[in-house]
C-alpha cells in the first residue's frame, strides 16, 4: 500500500543519498507491516528510478575522485565510527528487526543483527591491517634496464548491492564492511519487504564520518528499481544476494554492460550422518533448519541417513521435531517466527502439498497452526521417506522443512548429495573424524562442516559451487572480489 509522505513514519527517516536523508522525488512512501500481527511496523520512501540516478551518481563522484579510495587510514577511521554507533544502537534496532522481519529476538543477539555488527564489520576492519594491496613480482632485468613488476589493486569503484529480506542486516553489513575498507562506493536497494532497518542504518551513517555518497540505500516497492541498478553503466559492480531465479536475472541485465557480478544465491544444503555417528548428540541439531522460520540459503535442508539405521533416526527425529519451540517472535526462548509474508507463506505450503503427492510421509507439522491467530506461520515441518528426485529435495523452499533421505554407503551419499543444482554449504557428522573429513571432501559445496566445527566468522570465503553463485564474499578472497588488478612496471 503506498501512502503519502507526511503519513506519520513510526519514526523512520528518509532514504541516505549523497549524505542526506531524503525523500523520494514522488513523495510517496509504502508500509511495511509486522508479518506477526499484521500491525504496521513502519513506512519508506517508495523511490523511483530518479532517485536511484541521484544515488548512482553520487557514488560515482566519490569514486572517481579518488580522495576515498586513496586514505585508507580515514577509512579504518570511518569504519570502527560505524561500528560503536551501530553497537550504540543495537538495543532499540532489535525490538524494530523483530517488527519489521519477524525474526525471533534470540536471533536478533546472533546472526540478525549482533554478530554481523561485531564479524561483519570488524573482521574487514581488522583485514586492512594485513591485507596484501599490492604484490611484488620482482624485478626483471631487460634490454633497457631493470624494471620492478608490482601487482597494484584498486577499488572496482562504484557497487550496486542488491539485498534480501531475510537477514537484511546481516546481508547489507556483510556487503558494508568490507566495501568501506576496500574504498569502493556503493548504492543498497533493499528488498521491499524490509526496507526499514536500511533507512535506520542510513540515519546511523549520518553520525560517522563517511563522506557524502559513499554509502546511498534507495528503498522501493518496485523490483525493477533494483534491476535498474544492475543495468546503470555508472555502476561497475553489481553485489547480489538473493534467489537463484532472480540472480540469473541480474547477471543478465549486468552482462549489456559487461559489469562484473558477485553471486550469493540459493541453496539446498545436506548433513551427511554417516552410521558411526552418535545419533542422541547429533540429530537434535537438526532443528537448526527452522531458524528464522527457515528463511536461510545456508541452513541444512536436507538429511541423509544410512538406511542401516533410517527407522532410528525418523523416531528419534520424530520426537526432537514435534517440539521445536516457534510462534510470537517477541519471546525469547522462541526459534522459529513467522514467514515474511502471505505469500511466502503459501510457496512454502505449496511444496509440503508438493511433498505429498509425490509419496513423501509428513512425520511432524505440514500445515498452518491452528493456535496462531495472526502472522504468516507454518508448522516445523519434518518428511521422511523422501528420495532426491523429489521437487522438496531438489528445489529450496525457504521455510521450516526439513526431508530426510536413506543413503546405502558412503559413495551413495556423496551422490545424493552432490546430486543437487546447488552448493552453498552442508556438513558431515561421523565417530571417525578422519573418516567424516574424507567424505565431506568430496561435496561440491562452498562451506563444509565436519562434526560440529564452525567457520562462519567473516575471516573465511563465503559462497556457493554451481547455481549457489559466483565470487566469494568475506576474507581477503571478498576483498579480492571487489578489487581491479593493474600490472604495473617502472624501473627499479
Amino acid at each position: 500500500m503506498t501512502v503519502t509522505a507526511n503519513t506519520s513514519t513510526n519514526e523512520y527517516p528518509g532514504m541516505l543519498i549523497d549524505g542526506e536523508l531524503v525523500e523520494a522525488a514522488s513523495g510517496r512512501r509504502f508500509e511495511r507491516r509486522n508479518p506477526a500481527t499484521g500491525e504496521l511496523a513502519g513506512t519508506a520512501p517508495d523511490g523511483g528510478v530518479e532517485d536511484l540516478e541521484r544515488a548512482v551518481a553520487a557514488a560515482r563522484r566519490v569514486a572517481d575522485a579518488g580522495e576515498w579510495a586513496a586514505d585508507r587510514e580515514f577509512r579504518k577511521h570511518c569504519l570502527a565510527q560505524l561500528q560503536q554507533v551501530c553497537r550504540d544502537y543495537a538495543d532499540t534496532w532489535r525490538h524494530e528487526l523483530v517488527a519489521e522481519v519477524g525474526t525471533p529476538v534470540m536471533w536478533t543477539h546472533m546472526f540478525q543483527l549482533d554478530w554481523p555488527i561485531e564479524h561483519a564489520l570488524g573482521a574487514p576492519l581488522a583485514l586492512m591491517d594485513t591485507y596484501e594491496w599490492e604484490i611484488d613480482r620482482g624485478v626483471l632485468e631487460g634490454a633497457n634496464g631493470a624494471y620492478r613488476r608490482t601487482v597494484v589493486k584498486n577499488p572496482v569503484g562504484v557497487i550496486g548491492a542488491i539485498v534480501p529480506w531475510n537477514f537484511p542486516m546481516e546481508i547489507t553489513l556483510s556487503k558494508l564492511g568490507p566495501i568501506i575498507a576496500t574504498g569502493n562506493t556503493v548504492v543498497f536497494k533493499p528488498a521491499p519487504d524490509t526496507p526499514l532497518s536500511s533507512l535506520r542504518l542510513g540515519e546511523l551513517i549520518t553520525k560517522t564520518d563517511i563522506p557524502a555518497g559513499v554509502v546511498n540505500f534507495v528503498t522501493s516497492s518496485d523490483h525493477l528499481v533494483g534491476e535498474a541498478l544492475a543495468a546503470s553503466p555508472l555502476v561497475d559492480m553489481v553485489g547480489f544476494t538473493g534467489s537463484t531465479t532472480t540472480g540469473k536475472r541480474v547477471m543478465e541485465v549486468a552482462a549489456r554492460n559487461v559489469t562484473k557480478v558477485f553471486l550469493e544465491l540459493g541453496g539446498k544444503s545436506a548433513t551427511i550422518v554417516l552410521d558411526d555417528a552418535d545419533f542422541a548428540t547429533t540429530l537434535p541439531g537438526t532443528v537448526q533448519t527452522c531458524v528464522h522460520a527457515g528463511q536461510g540459503c545456508a541452513l541444512p535442508t536436507r538429511l541423509l541417513i544410512p538406511r542401516t539405521r533410517y527407522d532410528e533416526a525418523v523416531e528419534m527425529l520424530t520426537a526432537v521435531w514435534a517440539h521445536v519451540p516457534y510462534g510470537d517472535p517477541t519471546d525469547m526462548s522462541v526459534m522459529a517466527g513467522p514467514l515474511i509474508s502471505e505469500r511466502q507463506r503459501d510457496r512454502v505450503l505449496g511444496y509440503i502439498e508438493a511433498g505429498r503427492a509425490e509419496g513423501a510421509r509428513v512425520a511432524v507439522g505440514g500445515g498452518v497452526p491452528a493456535h496462531l491467530d495472526t502472522g504468516w506461520y507454518v508448522e516445523p515441518t519434518l518428511f521422511v521417506d523422501v528420495d532426491n528426485s523429489m521437487k522438496i529435495a531438489q528445489e529450496e523452499i525457504f521455510g521450516p522443512v526439513l526431508v530426510v533421505i536413506p543413503y546405502e554407503n558412503d559413495d551413495d551419499a556423496v551422490r545424493i548429495a552432490n546430486d543437487s543444482i546447488y552448493g552453498l554449504s552442508g556438513a558431515v557428522v561421523g565417530g571417525d573424524t578422519k573418516r567424516a573429513a574424507g567424505v565431506a571432501r568430496r561435496i561440491r559445496t562452498g562451506t563444509m562442516s565436519v562434526n560440529g566445527a564452525g567457520g562462519y566468522l567473516c575471516d573465511l570465503p563465503f559462497g556457493g559451487y554451481k547455481q549457489s553463485g559466483i565470487g566469494r564474499q568475506w576474507g581477503p578472497e571478498g576483498f579480492d572480489e571487489m578489487m581491479e588488478y593493474t600490472a604495473f612496471s617502472a624501473p627499479a
